[in-house]
C-alpha cells in the first residue's frame, strides 16, 4: 500500500511539473524565473531558443521517463519501453545541451552557474552512459545509469518543492536560488546512489 502511494505521488509530481512548461506558452508575461532575468537576456534569441528547448524537453524527459521505471510496463510491451526510451534520449540530449548554455546566465552568479552546469554535466552522462550500456547488452549496468539519469531529470521537480521553502525561510531569494542550484540535484543523486546499491543486493541474493 504505502509502495503504492508512494508511486502514485513520484508520478503526479513528474506529470504535473512536466507539464509545468506549458504555462510558459499559454501565458502571455513573464512568470517563475523570468521574473528574476534582465530585459536585455528577455530579448537575447539565441538564449529564449536555449530556455524554451530546456524547459519544453526537459519537461517531455520528466513526462515520460518515471515510466520506464514500471517493471510490469518494461517486460509487457518492450516496443514502448524502447520508443519511450529513444523520446527520453533525444529529449535529454537537447534540453541538456541547451541547460549547459543557459547556466551560463543563471540568477545568483557563480555558486548558481556551477551548480546547474554541473547538473547538466551529469544527466548528459548518465543518458549517454545509459544508452551506450544497453546497445552493448548489459541491463544491469543500463538501469544503474538511467536511475541517475532520471535522478538528475527529477531535479526539476525538487527544485521546486526546495525553492519556496528557502525563500520563506532565508527571506533572500538570491540565495536561496544559490543553495537550490545544488541542492535540486545532490540529494537526488545520493538517494538514487543507495537505490542501485539496494538493487544489486536484491540480485546477489
Amino acid at each position: 500500500m504505502t509502495k503504492k502511494l508512494g508511486l502514485i505521488i513520484f508520478a503526479s509530481l513528474c506529470i504535473i511539473i512536466g507539464l509545468y512548461p506549458l504555462l510558459y506558452f499559454i501565458i502571455d508575461s513573464n512568470i517563475g524565473i523570468l521574473t528574476s532575468k534582465s530585459a536585455h537576456l528577455l530579448n537575447d534569441g539565441l538564449w529564449n531558443i536555449g530556455f524554451y528547448m530546456h524547459i519544453s524537453l526537459g519537461g517531455l524527459a520528466l513526462l515520460v521517463g518515471w515510466t520506464q521505471f514500471r517493471e510490469k510496463l518494461r517486460k509487457k510491451n518492450k516496443i514502448l519501453h524502447r520508443n519511450l526510451g529513444r523520446i527520453y534520449l533525444i529529449s535529454v540530449l537537447i534540453s541538456g545541451l541547451s541547460a549547459l548554455y543557459i547556466a551560463y546566465f543563471a540568477t545568483g552568479g557563480i555558486v548558481s552557474i556551477l551548480g546547474f552546469s554541473c547538473l547538466a554535466i551529469v544527466w548528459l552522462y548518465t543518458t549517454v552512459r545509459a544508452y551506450l550500456e544497453i546497445i552493448n547488452r548489459s541491463i544491469s549496468k543500463h538501469q544503474k545509469f538511467m536511475t541517475y539519469s532520471y535522478a538528475a531529470c527529477f531535479a526539476a521537480v525538487t527544485l521546486r518543492i526546495w525553492l519556496p521553502i528557502l525563500i520563506a525561510f532565508l527571506n533572500d531569494f538570491i540565495i536561496a536560488y544559490r543553495i537550490v542550484a545544488w541542492l535540486c540535484w545532490v540529494p537526488n543523486i545520493i538517494f538514487a546512489y543507495y537505490m542501485v546499491k539496494q538493487q544489486k543486493m536484491k540480485r546477489h541474493r
